[in-house]
């Protein structure tokens, strides 16, 4: 697989975990989606505005505009769930997007940009693209823990069943 497929597979299952992980969380009580459970954004709420303010915010302001946003990486940028969830997915889709439409040189290329912190980064672009996914992945992974902790259950995340569902198909 090459490096671009591979990044096109993980924006894709990015979108997919993300709106699984939704439909899963939906039927949770808002006071259990609210309390703070351990996770580092506190919240199940918390971590999931984390993950709009990093996927949609600051990332792919450094990747689309060349530009570097400075935000506090633990504000709620969206307090109503229901609209919180529709951005999450409206924001995994422009990422598909932004993938697909990378030519093979800017994917070959670097990505300079300023950490949150004021510090000048450079990283490769595919590397930071996957780092981009892996994020979001290490943070569902902590909501599920919640889920699981608070006795809800949720359907699973792996990227295999997404491939397996690709077979089926």
């Amino acid at each position: 697989m090459s490096a671009r497929d591979q990044i096109a597979l993980m924006a894709r299952y990015h979108r997919w975990a993300t709106e699984r992980l939704l439909s899963s969380i939906a039927p949770v009580p808002d006071a259990a989606y609210r309390q703070p459970c351990g996770l580092f954004f506190g919240s199940i709420h918390g971590t999931l505005n984390h993950l709009l303010l990093t996927d949609n915010a600051i990332w792919f302001p450094r990747f689309a505009e060349g530009r570097s946003p400075t935000l506090d990486l633990g504000a709620e940028i969206e307090s109503d769930r229901t609209a919180l969830a529709s951005r999450l997915i409206d924001a995994t889709a422009q990422w598909t997007g932004y993938v697909d439409g990378l030519s093979d040189a800017a994917l070959a290329g670097d990505l300079r940009y300023t950490m949150t912190t004021g510090q000048p980064r450079v990283l490769p672009m595919a590397a930071a693209l996957l780092h981009l996914f892996n994020h979001a992945t290490h943070h569902r992974g902590q909501i599920t823990a919640a889920l699981s902790a608070q006795g809800h259950s949720y359907q699973s995340l792996d990227l295999a069943f997404l491939l397996f569902s690709d077979q089926s198909s």
